[in-house]
């Protein structure tokens, strides 16, 4: 029955819920020149700067990079900006939730949700490349959504599984920009699975990150199918986990306090 009531205050709290992302939004870019512009700007950087790397220093230019790069770029920048700043969701509010009594699950959602939003406007990005190198997708864009939501569930159960352990063990914030450099060369970000040495080849296997970027590329550019197999597992195992680490969070918020 307590559980019932948990999951019903969260529910309750929605309003909360959407001030925390637009407040997330407002203060992601607030002291900024170019201000809420740079989440167009930022993608096109970071695209720029791994082109010149592939197509200049590496000679690996390829087709359509342009929009294979930017396509893959935003699809990373919602998960490195996700883990990361899930990591701090509840300890930069100690304030609030030591003054009040709040269901802390809300944060790393709310996390999980402002990073969403910014990886729509990378959309936009994503849409100009598509036009630039006549790209059209198929009927498979209509996939797009199921993606987005199964990804979605992934970064939540990561954001709820960080936010949580980073209260006790603080270091964990330190170490994960290390992981996130190791996985991000680790994942086709930048470069085709057709390049990897079938030896190491595993490494996309196991990839949790895999799946999202080869689906989106496979319904924007090929005009082929997702990775379905793959995302429904990763969709399975995501809902069990958060459906989870909100029982745990019930369980233990009490802990938290005394943390914080």
């Amino acid at each position: 029955m307590k559980m019932k009531r948990y999951v019903s205050e969260l529910v309750k709290r929605k309003d909360l819920l959407i001030h925390l992302v637009i407040s997330g939004i407002k203060a992601e870019y607030r002291n900024t020149f170019l201000g809420y512009f740079w989440w167009i700007l930022d993608p096109l950087l970071m695209g720029l700067v791994y082109y010149f790397l592939r197509a200049v220093v590496l000679g690996l230019e390829g087709e359509n990079i342009g929009a294979f790069l930017i396509i893959g770029l935003v699809a990373w920048k919602w998960i490195r900006a996700t883990v990361l700043n899930s990591a701090t969701s509840i300890t930069s509010r100690a304030g609030i939730i030591t003054q009040v009594y709040l269901p802390k699950a809300l944060f790393p959602f709310g996390t999980t949700m402002t990073q969403l939003v910014n990886f729509c406007f990378g959309l936009v990005v994503v849409a100009f490349f598509l036009a630039f190198y006549r790209l059209a997708p198929g009927i498979e864009i209509l996939w797009l959504p199921v993606i987005i939501a199964v990804q979605f569930m992934f970064l939540s159960a990561i954001s709820l599984i960080l936010a949580y352990y980073s209260t006790f063990v603080r270091d964990i914030d330190n170490v994960l920009n290390h992981v996130l450099r190791a996985w991000f060369y680790a994942s086709p970000v930048i470069w085709e699975t057709t390049r990897i040495p079938e030896e190491y080849s595993f490494i996309v296997d196991i990839n949790p990150a895999s799946p999202f970027l080869i689906s989106y590329r496979n319904i924007l550019m090929e005009q082929s199918g997702p990775e379905l197999e793959k995302l429904f597992i990763i969709g399975l195992i995501s809902f069990a986990l958060v459906a989870y680490m909100v029982y745990f969070y019930h369980l233990n918020e009490h802990k938290l306090i005394k943390a914080l």
